[in-house]
């Protein structure tokens, strides 16, 4: 145990673990194996209140359940929780054959620990009158976080594993979340020049050694991180981009460049901004998985928005539709920035219930939603009017956006098409066979002076691109009634049946509700005939349903389903087997329910 100023010290485990002295109580900064513990009654430590973690790996973490069994509470990186509280899941859904995801969440705990509250990207909590302040500092791993606090009149910043010491990285095979990629080392720059414009006194990493010249050793890092990235050849604009995230379209309409799918900014005279999409700001590549550990939003080009064009408030955001990297900065600009969420009516309960729906690309927590905006209306914000449309077709619960801006009129479309008007439909996101011919029809009326789209440059619009787009839309739908069967007709997505919520966590013992729709595949009327398939010993009522169905119509039922007390389980499976006629289509749709035995919990509820 080693002093570092007053109330500030240092205990070498397998890692560093940082005590921060309040009295005869302390807060620890990472845990390492645990034995920190033993050690603290040297400096007069009663009792450890809480752990903040600066990342998931198990030189950081391994004796947690030491920390579990004292009562102690632990804090963790918001992106990682799963990889704390949920690493059974973690481990059994891990891709090991064949494996091409380097990441190293496969240095994760090897049980899970309960997590106390998450330490989600630049929030404040307030800890035995401390004050810290989170920073996201990926780079070592996707979540990984820099602390910042004031202590013993020095302002601190515990770093984790994004720099060992001057001009020094703890690992370089951390830094690589993709096969043959690098997109941690340029994250881990920009994670660097960020923490220096915070100005810190004090660096205190993980591994490695204490920095008393912060500026002197992150600017040689900096340097040799940019030198391997020439030598790799990756992101070259990355500085450039840094220092202007922002592309002007014309003087009220902006694009950031830096997002791996396209956020645009509409600027008011009263210096209020809307941004329409806000998934991930600022992106070095994207690593393997898709899992909640792999995705990180975050705000880093904000400050730069503010400063070169005069924001004063991200007033408003509205998504073009559902997809993670359009929406999966939200809650973030909710929290920190105090932006008001505004989204189309055909597509706002996905938002607010993501697990209900069995759809791709859904961002991990639900979104709230501020205002629900009516479709075919016109919508105020500052000195511009806005237009909704429904616009199906890269999926089914999408929206174009209709604005005039300096005199402009745009249409924001987006990821239904490719900048060369080519299509961009994936079935699973219930795509309809006519979708590009009702969207070109759309973009006939309109006659917008340019898209802007969610991956693409902006597209000027003229004579011949609406009538390519029109053609292409009559083709696509001749070869898709011509490849899929006349006689039965289960819409291009292929299915008849389907189950909402799609997920669902409840306690043993308890009764859920879900809603079976039905679709009638035949151009005559038929009797629908429904039974929900369950694990054994579950109870369903209306578990025989029977229904005349007119042609290629649709219909909901509701059942109600009880699960035994005392049982346990993830991911239950459950299918709805389905007669139309006197064919037997089989078990067409599939949901999930976790089960949670409150007495293995010590009774303590799913809240």
């Amino acid at each position: 145990m080693r002093q570092i100023t007053t109330n500030l010290f240092i205990y070498e485990s397998t890692c560093h673990v940082y005590v921060i002295k309040t009295g005869e109580r302390a807060i620890l900064i990472d845990f390492g194996n645990g034995n920190v513990l033993d050690k603290l009654h040297a400096i007069g430590v009663d009792r450890v209140t809480d752990i903040l973690m600066t990342h998931h790996h198990r030189d950081q973490a391994q004796g947690l359940e030491l920390a579990k069994e004292a009562g102690i509470r632990i804090w963790v990186p918001h992106t990682e929780q799963d990889l704390f509280d949920k690493v059974d899941e973690h481990w059994k859904a891990r891709a090991i054959d064949n494996n091409y995801n380097m990441r190293q969440d496969r240095f994760s705990l090897l049980q899970s620990v309960p997590v106390y509250e998450t330490l989600k990207d630049y929030s404040t909590p307030m800890i035995n009158g401390i004050k810290f302040t989170i920073v996201p500092s990926p780079g070592h791993t996707i979540g990984s976080i820099s602390i910042l606090a004031e202590i013993d009149d020095k302002k601190l910043a515990f770093t984790g594993d994004l720099i060992y010491s001057p001009g020094k990285v703890w690992s370089l095979s951390a830094t690589q979340w993709s096969y043959n990629g690098g997109e941690g080392l340029a994250l881990s720059v920009l994670s660097l020049l960020d923490l220096k414009e915070r100005n810190p006194d004090m660096l205190l990493p993980s591994h490695g050694h204490v920095m008393e010249e912060p500026l002197k050793a992150i600017n040689l890092l900096v340097e040799r991180l940019k030198e391997l990235m020439k030598q790799r050849k990756h992101n070259p604009r990355l500085h450039q981009l840094r220092e202007e995230p922002y592309e002007v379209i014309t003087p009220h309409l902006l694009k950031n460049r830096t997002s791996m799918a396209n956020s645009y900014v509409v600027l008011s005279e009263s210096g209020k901004a809307l941004v329409i999409d806000f998934g991930y700001d600022f992106i070095g590549g994207i690593a393997s998985g898709s899992d909640r550990a792999s995705r990180r939003p975050w705000l880093y080009t904000l400050p730069k928005l503010k400063e070169q064009f005069n924001v004063e408030k991200i007033d408003v955001v509205i998504p073009t539709h559902y997809h993670d990297d359009h929406v999966a900065g939200m809650n973030l600009l909710k929290d920190i920035e105090g932006t008001e969420i505004w989204c189309p009516e055909n597509f706002s309960e996905i938002l607010k219930h993501p697990k209900k729906y069995n759809l791709p690309c859904i961002w991990y927590d639900p979104i709230k939603v501020d205002r629900i905006l009516p479709l075919e209306e016109k919508i105020k914000w500052e000195e511009y009017e806005f237009t909704i449309y429904e616009h199906p077709g890269h999926t089914l619960y999408a929206a174009a956006i209709y604005f005039t801006v300096d005199g402009k009129k745009v249409l924001a479309i987006g990821d239904q098409y490719q900048e060369t008007g080519d299509y961009n439909y994936v079935y699973h996101n219930r795509f309809r066979i006519r979708d590009y011919v009702d969207s070109a029809k759309l973009y006939k009326t309109l006659k917008p002076d340019f898209l802007i789209s969610g991956h693409w440059d902006p597209v000027f619009v003229k004579e011949d691109f609406l009538k390519q787009i029109e053609e292409k839309g009559k083709v696509l739908e001749e070869l898709h009634l011509e490849l899929l069967p006349e006689d039965v007709d289960f819409g291009p997505e292929g299915f008849g049946a389907f189950i909402q919520p799609y997920q669902t966590s409840i306690q043993d013992g308890e009764t859920f509700t879900v809603t079976v729709e039905l679709k009638n595949p035949f151009s005559e009327e038929k009797e629908m005939s429904a039974m929900l398939i369950t694990p054994e010993g579950w109870l369903v009522e209306n578990n025989d349903f029977r229904k005349l169905l007119a042609p290629k119509g649709s219909i909901q039922y509701n059942a109600s389903i009880t699960v035994p007390k005392g049982q346990t389980g993830y991911r239950e499976r459950m299918a709805v087997d389905l007669t139309v006629g006197n064919q037997c289509f089989g078990q067409h749709a599939e949901a999930f329910v976790s089960i949670i035995n409150i007495q293995a919990l010590g009774g303590k509820s799913l809240a």
